[in-house]
């Protein structure tokens, strides 16, 4: 099997996987506390720093220059922040929905793991 193919199909796998079983789990767990739910999600943001921070800025800097890395730090900063006002500004011109900071986090979340999947497929296609 072409090496590429293989190295999609598993990235596919893996990348689905988690989020597959923690929606399963999330189903069976009727806990609908705010603090499980705050807990929950200070996990998986310190998880994702722990990444960022040991594993993606080194591997980032052996390849190219500070200046790259710090570039495009800021550009995933300012994606965000406007993603944020994006998804603030839909919330606030439907008067229907309630103000659920929970919903936005999770649109957030969401949106941002779909744009983040783009750039590290080309990651992992430039890296083979």
């Amino acid at each position: 099997m072409n090496e590429l193919l293989k190295t999609t199909l598993l990235g596919l796998f893996f990348g689905t996987f988690g989020t597959t079983l923690g929606g399963i789990l999330g189903v069976f767990i009727k806990k609908n506390s705010n603090k499980f739910l705050s807990f929950i999600l200070a996990f998986a943001s310190g998880l994702m720093m722990s990444v960022i921070c040991f594993d993606l800025i080194p591997e980032a800097l052996q390849i190219s220059s500070m200046a790259n890395v710090i570039i495009g730090i800021i550009l995933g900063i300012i994606t965000m922040i406007g993603c944020d006002l994006f998804v603030e500004k839909k919330f606030n011109n439907h008067r229907g929905i309630e103000k659920n900071s929970l919903l936005k986090t999770g649109i957030i979340v969401s949106i941002g793991l779909a744009i983040h999947n783009f750039p590290e497929g080309l990651a992992i296609r430039f890296r083979i």
